[in-house]
């Protein structure tokens, strides 16, 4: 037991002490202070280890929370303003820019420039804007710029909205799930998920559903999979923050798929970048399991879901045992609507999902053939129509 967990100690650092491209995430509670202005004494000592990581020769890509709060600050709003999303909006746009002015003063300091990336839901959705994306971003990298990401939240509102409203079926709701899909997008060794945490703590949940805050609850230093179990000890979100541990969980989940180490680590920690990065035991890391190519990464976790194929038993168990496409034979029912290469979803007879895949063929056409194929004249061709091939279709963990 102990020399598998040294194993997997050595693995950890191993892998770290490697990452070439690494993607950083900055939370709310790490760059804004209570009063919603910028905590330059937490954020200029990552500045100045982002700087030092890049002229190490790694590339360094940022997302940095903070744009409502500071927006906020500037206004001189209190807090329960907040409470409608087109006043958040108008915060998002003022804020925005002053985190950028204060990102591009602060690297400058170390002659490196940094360039504003603002994304929507769209960019991860439709998968010529994800890879134009991707193309954008290598070529700022190669030109030794630091790009600095975040939601673009005066024109999206997905990450605003699921404030609100709680999880919902978008690309991303929160910073950490962005980053992580930038982290699959760009193939990167490594993701880092700053907050105001020291990790992962392994304390039960209080009456209210958040992870207790105890001063007993020690850090998971080391996480090689994610279960039900571990989920279940994940905190709800902060006051400010939107996320909370278990989006940092679903994150982690994201890198851990795209073959790449994620580390939630503590922000206020001193010289916590440069600690993760010389492979000390700091934070809790998640060492990668199966990577999963980047079609079928967009399909699992960026894309947006358009309708449901619900198949029977036969069908579910060739698409999960073997290596079958999905055909019309198996086909019980479509639910809601979607045209060719759409991502739809592939659910049980129960109505579970179990599968992902892209479809060949629109609801409407979908609904005729298992129309037909009940019919004596319709049987044969229309049963052996292709919905989804198999190299388009991803297997979910259930």
């Amino acid at each position: 037991m102990q020399a598998a967990e040294n194993k997997l100690e050595a693995e950890r650092a191993r892998r770290l002490r490697a990452a070439r491209r690494l993607v950083i995430k900055l939370g709310t509670n790490t760059v804004t202070g209570p009063e919603g202005s910028l905590c330059a004494e937490r954020v200029e000592p990552l500045v100045r280890s982002m700087a030092a990581l890049a002229k190490t020769g790694r590339q360094v890509v940022l997302v940095s929370s903070g744009a409502v709060g500071l927006g906020r600050g500037w206004l001189g709003l209190h807090r329960s303003r907040l409470s409608d999303l087109v006043t958040k909006q108008a915060c998002a746009a003022v804020g925005q820019s002053l985190l950028m002015d204060a990102y591009k003063r602060m690297f400058s300091a170390w002659e490196i420039k940094v360039a504003q990336v603002l994304l929507t839901e769209e960019d991860f959705t439709v998968w010529r804007r994800y890879s134009n994306l991707r193309h954008t971003m290598e070529k700022l990298l190669q030109f030794g710029v630091i790009p600095v990401i975040n939601e673009n939240d005066t024109v999206s509102t997905a990450e605003l909205a699921a404030a609100e409203a709680g999880p919902r079926a978008v690309p991303f709701s929160d910073n950490d799930r962005l980053a992580a899909l930038v982290m699959s997008g760009l193939e990167a060794d490594a993701l880092v998920l700053l907050t105001d945490v020291e990790g992962f703590l392994a304390a039960e949940r209080s009456a209210g559903g958040k992870q207790a805050d105890s001063p007993s609850a020690q850090v998971i230093p080391l996480i090689a999979e994610i279960t039900p179990k571990l989920k279940a000890l994940a905190a709800g979100p902060s006051a400010s923050g939107r996320g909370g541990m278990m989006t940092k969980l679903n994150a982690a989940e994201i890198a851990m798929s795209c073959g790449g180490i994620a580390v939630i680590a503590s922000g206020q920690a001193p010289g916590i970048l440069e600690r993760i990065f010389a492979g000390e035991r700091v934070g809790t890391a998640f060492l990668p399991s199966k990577r999963m190519r980047g079609k079928r990464r967009w399909i699992a976790f960026a894309a947006d879901v358009q309708g449901r194929m619900v198949v029977d038993a036969g069908a579910q168990r060739a698409l999960a045992h073997g290596k079958a496409s999905l055909l019309a034979s198996g086909l019980l029912r479509v639910e809601g609507h979607f045209q060719p290469k759409d991502v739809v979803s592939i659910a049980g007879r129960e109505g579970r999902e179990f599968a992902r895949g892209i479809a060949e063929c629109s609801s409407s056409e979908a609904a005729e053939l298992v129309r037909k194929k009940g019919t004596a004249a319709g049987r044969g061709g229309a049963a052996s129509a292709l919905l989804v091939r198999r190299d388009n279709i991803v297997l979910l963990q259930t």
